[in-house]
């Protein structure tokens, strides 16, 4: 089989949630993160890729429509990889940092988030012979409870009844602010493109719009929202942040936003790793075409691939022991999690995150990955996915990038 070349990032999630009835302090959830990211930066991993998380889940849980009800403790506790990534470049050497993925609705909006990753930028650059990165993942976040305490909720029952198309549509709005303003543009309300024209066609199913002829009280055919972004010009400080020590990369499958962030700047894409292999190509190809010129040439890894991994390589037993025990622990945590996120356990999906999964021994792992990725793919590994046991986590990490990435 010929050699494979892939790039390995990490991702760390920093869930606080019960695994086998422990629960560890956020403090303790803190100082196992920096000794996992020392690791990996000690063990050539290109980018650490830190979850972030807005707002407790939960306090959520005791309001109505609460999101995930039965979800115990904290699905993250990073809530700015800007300050995350100060103290993390100065107790490591070489490692970058990553959001996966930065809220860019909440916490001020995207206003707020241009100017503070400007500030980041120009602080970082202070640093003497400092080439390391800040690559910004950025979406609308998952949970509605981390907007809507930010003024983005429905206002009005019409909106209500189209909020499925207009939530897409205000984060369209967001991402054209935010990217315009990172570039150094000045600009106002006024001259970013509304898109709050709604018209039956939006909706996958026409059925829809009778909700939203009910809610308006009348039988229209379109429906006009006023922006939830009104703002005289404004220009972010400091002007002169270095742009080059940062990378931009979008949460979200809407081509929409992928044509309209790559209009302004070069910005790339995260997917996952269970995404169809016909759906994969066709959106590199889509990505190789519409790419910011100023980026270059679109490459394959600039779209980092979520993937879980479970590694076992116990001395002590039997290839098929470890075997085993990887697919034993790969299983209990997806039970556990989806479990955890939606109050059932789902066969299917649990089937679905062990088999994308890579588990086994090191040599299961090498095999999954030359069957499964492309030679010029970024994985983006998930280690402590249900794991609280820092030393655990650490293990597999190591013997990844001993037996596994040296082999790829």
């Amino acid at each position: 089989m010929e050699a494979i070349i892939l790039k390995f990032d990490i991702f760390f999630s920093i869930c606080q949630t019960p695994v086998d009835g422990s629960v560890p302090s956020e403090r303790q959830m803190f100082l196992n993160f920096f000794d996992q990211l020392e690791l990996a930066d000690e063990l050539g991993f290109g980018t650490a890729w830190v979850a972030e998380t807005h707002l407790s889940c939960q306090i959520q849980k005791g309001n109505p429509g609460a999101v995930v009800p039965d979800f115990q403790g904290e699905i993250g506790l990073n809530t700015d990889i800007l300050q995350v990534a100060h103290k993390a470049m100065a107790r490591t050497r070489r490692i970058h940092l990553g959001s996966a993925i930065r809220n860019i609705i909440c916490n001020g909006g995207p206003i707020a988030h241009a100017e503070a990753i400007r500030t980041f930028l120009t602080l970082h650059g202070l640093e003497e012979n400092q080439d390391r990165e800040l690559h910004i993942g950025f979406a609308s976040g998952r949970f509605p409870f981390s907007n809507s305490a930010y003024g983005i909720t429905p206002r009005n029952a019409v909106e209500q009844a189209v909020w499925p198309i207009l939530k897409g549509r205000i984060f369209q709005e967001a991402t054209e602010i935010f990217l315009r303003l990172m570039k150094g543009e000045t600009l106002s309300s006024d001259q970013i493109t509304h898109r709050g024209r709604i018209r039956p066609s939006d909706f996958r199913n026409l059925s829809d719009w009778d909700r939203v002829i009910q809610a308006a009280g009348a039988d229209i055919d379109v429906v006009e929202i006023p922006s939830f972004y009104d703002f005289h010009t404004v220009g972010v400080i400091p002007f002169e942040a270095p742009l080059e020590h940062l990378t931009l990369t979008v949460g979200t499958a809407d081509p929409v936003v992928h044509d309209l962030a790559n209009q302004i700047m070069p910005v790339r894409v995260f997917n996952l790793s269970i995404t169809p292999p016909k759906d994969l190509e066709n959106l590199h190809e889509r990505m190789r075409r519409i790419y910011h010129k100023d980026g270059g040439d679109w490459q394959r890894s600039y779209m980092p691939r979520t993937v879980l991994c479970f590694i076992n390589d116990d001395p002590g037993a039997s290839i098929e022991e470890n075997r085993d025990r990887a697919k034993a622990t790969a299983q209990r945590a997806a039970e556990n999690y989806w479990r955890a996120i939606e109050g059932t356990l789902d066969p299917m999906k649990v089937s679905k995150a062990t088999e994308n999964a890579l588990l086994g021994t090191p040599q299961d792992v090498l095999e999954q990955i030359q069957e499964r990725f492309h030679p010029e793919d970024r994985l983006m590994l998930w280690f402590d996915f249900n794991n609280h046991d820092s030393s655990d986590v650490m293990r597999a990490m190591k013997v990844f990038m001993e037996k596994v990435a040296p082999n790829v």
